[in-house]
């Protein structure tokens, strides 16, 4: 299973709406942090093993999209952080979690 990357607001206008009818998980990377590093290797493992596949997987470059990041987190008052994971449903974050909280368990534990 792959994701897409988001970089404009109307995308991100899309996935919000997109979210009425199933779950959507953004995870939002930074190309410069080691340890956004770490967590983009655990979010592409966990999706190259047995992701949930009712749900839709996005990734945004905080730094080179920082208006959809900063979008994201007002829409869905989740407080920014970097690496962060946010799954969300009907325009409301179900989940979120950050930094070396985000794992293949975790992600695992949570999402399927």
């Amino acid at each position: 299973m792959n994701y897409q990357e988001i970089t404009t607001l109307e995308e991100w206008n899309a996935l919000l709406q997109d979210s009425e009818h199933k779950g959507i998980v953004i995870f939002k990377h930074s190309t410069t942090c080691p340890v956004s590093a770490s967590a983009h290797e655990e979010f592409e493992q966990y999706l190259e093993g047995t992701p949930n596949t009712d749900v839709a997987y996005y990734l945004v470059k905080v730094i080179e999209s920082r208006p959809v990041s900063n979008q994201i987190a007002e829409d869905l008052q989740v407080k920014h952080a970097s690496p962060q994971i946010i799954y969300f449903e009907k325009k409301h974050s179900v989940w979120n979690t950050s930094h070396w909280s985000i794992t293949v368990k975790h992600m695992t534990a949570v999402l399927n």
